[in-house]
């Protein structure tokens, strides 16, 4: 009993650390989360094409995968602390920009350079990892997912808010996201204890960034499988996201207000999900299982999102929606709008059910996967690992908004989630087959995806 108790009062004490890399990336992800629901509609306002508005969406993420490898080495190397200060700096200088911006242009030139600086997560994620077992391990980064749900619950009600107070003004929202990103800068500054004691800095050999670095974690065994699956669910999950303001407001006519409904929406589950639920799964099952569950739910989610049907709410109306985009005579509005022909309620309802099992999926696989990773590798090359696990998922996020629009401008919008789920039902399959059939004689038993 005694021993139980210790247990779980060191348990407690682990987690209790993680408190300041809770509220820092909170706070951060608010200020990313201000701007990622809007963000189509704000570049639509500058006559930006669905092409053109993934190529948009495909610069932050681009520029991430470069910067995620080098600022997870040089966490290994530095410390997470001075990593994460310079990171939130760039971040904040990005958000200014965008708010000064009066072209495309502009918009692009801020997001690369919030890609460039915008890999704090990797980092974070290695503060965790420093400050956790491996059996809180999942729920330690789990933290993470909680905060990008209550970011994305807070953040476009914050995003509106600063539209009301500002007339409807599409930069307002951006300098709220630069003053964000200010903060975070102060309470890392300022709050957070380093978690890399220097003893432990450089003892990582391998060159800071390396496609030969990035090739050796992709052979092994089971992480190289792991990394590739991260890589496939956010291709499809992050690529959904990015489209989902687009889509709403092509096939249900939903503007600024209706889309941060239904962040709000995805955000409260994720939350649930993050905050509560993978607790109890994690500590009741293998994460094979939870990321079997993550694939099937995300699956049906999208599946039924391809379904919508074409009926806008019954306050929709054509023309104030054209007035709320098209913001001078020299900027057309070059996506398309539903007619008014018919009008209801079951399109906004199916919308909002196919978000559910979407969002359960979502918010379970990236923790999972990543808490799986860092099981099977040495601690001095946790943050490497990350930062390829989180070097993956930016290039996901890179090329699924240039193939998802893409597709949506070409096939049409409901095509990028009809593919996405069908491609999950295939993960789902090889999932099973290739974590449960890996001959032992090849895997090493601390390699394994074991129940």
């Amino acid at each position: 009993m005694t021993k139980q108790l210790l247990e779980q009062q060191q348990k407690g004490s682990e987690l209790g650390k993680l408190l300041p890399v809770f509220v820092i990336v909170l706070v951060d992800l608010l200020g990313l989360t201000i701007i990622v629901p809007l963000l189509p509609l704000y570049a639509a306002s500058f006559g930006a094409t669905p092409v053109m508005i993934g190529l948009l969406g495909a610069a932050y993420p681009l520029m991430q995968a470069l910067g995620a490898p080098l600022l997870g080495r040089l966490s290994d190397r530095l410390g997470r602390k001075p990593i994460l200060m310079a990171s939130q700096l760039g971040t904040f200088v990005s958000f200014m920009l965008l708010g000064f911006a009066n072209a495309l242009p502009m918009l692009f030139v801020a997001r690369i350079i919030n890609g460039l600086s915008g890999a704090n997560i990797a980092a974070a994620q290695a503060v965790i990892t420093d400050s956790t077992s491996e059996e809180n391990r999942t729920q330690g980064l789990a933290l993470i997912g909680a905060a990008f749900g209550i970011g994305f619950t807070i953040g476009p009600l914050l995003a509106f808010a600063a539209l009301a107070l500002s007339g409807n003004s599409y930069q307002a929202p951006a300098f709220a996201a630069a003053a964000f990103s200010l903060l975070s800068f102060l309470l890392t500054a300022f709050w957070l204890k380093e978690s890399l004691p220097p003893k432990m800095r450089g003892k990582a050999k391998r060159e800071a960034l390396s496609l030969r670095a990035v090739a050796h974690a992709l052979r092994h065994p089971v992480i190289g499988f792991l990394l590739l699956l991260m890589f496939a669910q956010q291709f499809i999950f992050g690529g959904m996201e990015h489209l989902l303001a687009l889509f709403t407001l092509s096939r249900l006519g939903f503007g600024a207000q209706m889309n941060a409904v239904l962040f709000l929406f995805i955000g409260l589950i994720t939350v649930i999900m993050l905050g509560g639920v993978i607790r109890v799964w994690s500590r009741q099952h293998s994460d094979r299982w939870i990321i079997s569950v993550g694939l099937a739910t995300l699956a049906v989610g999208m599946l039924l999102a391809a379904l919508t049907p074409e009926i806008p709410p019954p306050w929709y109306s054509r023309a104030e929606m054209l007035a709320e985009l098209q913001r001078s005579a020299e900027r057309a509005l070059r996506v398309a709008l539903p007619s008014e022909a018919q009008k209801g309620w079951l399109g906004m309802a199916w919308i909002f059910v196919a978000m559910i099992p979407a969002s359960v999926g979502g918010a379970v696989l990236a923790p999972t996967i990543n808490s799986a990773i860092t099981k099977r590798v040495a601690p001095t090359e946790v943050g490497g690992m990350l930062g390829v696990s989180a070097s993956m998922v930016s290039l996901a996020n890179a090329s699924a908004p240039l193939i998802g629009s893409a597709i949506f401008q070409l096939i049409g919008p409901s095509a990028p989630f009809a593919l996405g789920g069908v491609v999950l039902v295939v993960l789902l399959v090889l999932v099973n087959m290739r974590l449960t059939s890996a001959p032992t004689s090849t895997v090493p038993v601390d390699t394994r995806l074991a129940h």
